[in-house]
């Protein structure tokens, strides 16, 4: 199918398969950067009578140069969060504009985004605070922070998950996975 901005009318490709059984997707144009509202249309065909959305506020579509107004997730009492004693715990890009590059994690939250986070990757496609690693002893989770494009693991989106060593998730385009190296 094609998909055009509203900002800029750029037309993109896009696989319908990537809807993933979603009514609609929000992507970000690569030219003028905004965020637009896919439709898909056979989700339609199959299902007879969806429910009316919401209509977006306005942290849903944001333009370029917009200041972002995503209220975060509450932050763990600081109590709950520690780094483990018998592990060094490291972020590895393994997909993406940053790949090859290794992050140590020297607290129990990091931030990981493009601008004011513990972690800065290069890649467009991500907000500016898109996701965080928070570490409870021998527990990892990831949570995405509101993200327009979302935190996967694997094919599927999550708003919080447990990672294991070596477990891969998504941002954008970047794929990273989570080292735990024993001390």
């Amino acid at each position: 199918m094609i998909v055009e901005c509203d900002g800029c009318h750029a037309r993109y490709r896009y696989d319908e398969s990537r809807f993933g059984g979603k009514a609609a997707k929000k992507l970000r144009c690569s030219r003028c950067r905004a965020i637009f509202e896919v439709v898909n249309t056979r989700a339609f065909e199959a299902q007879p009578a969806l429910k009316p959305r919401p209509a977006p506020d306005e942290t849903a579509i944001r333009r370029p140069g917009d200041r972002a107004r995503v209220t975060p997730r509450p932050e763990r009492p600081p109590a709950t969060l520690k780094l483990p004693t018998e592990y060094k715990l490291s972020l590895a890009v393994i997909a993406g504009p940053d790949a090859g590059r290794i992050f140590p994690i020297e607290k129990p939250r990091v931030l990981i985004g493009r601008e004011a986070v513990d972690v800065v990757l290069e890649d467009p496609e991500i907000s500016r605070q898109h996701a965080a690693i928070e570490v409870a002893g021998d527990r990892v989770t990831v949570v995405d922070l509101g993200s327009a494009n979302g935190t996967l693991i694997g094919e599927s989106p999550v708003t919080e998950a447990p990672l294991e060593n070596q477990g891969e998730f998504t941002i954008g385009g970047s794929t990273i996975m989570l080292i735990m190296t024993p001390q």
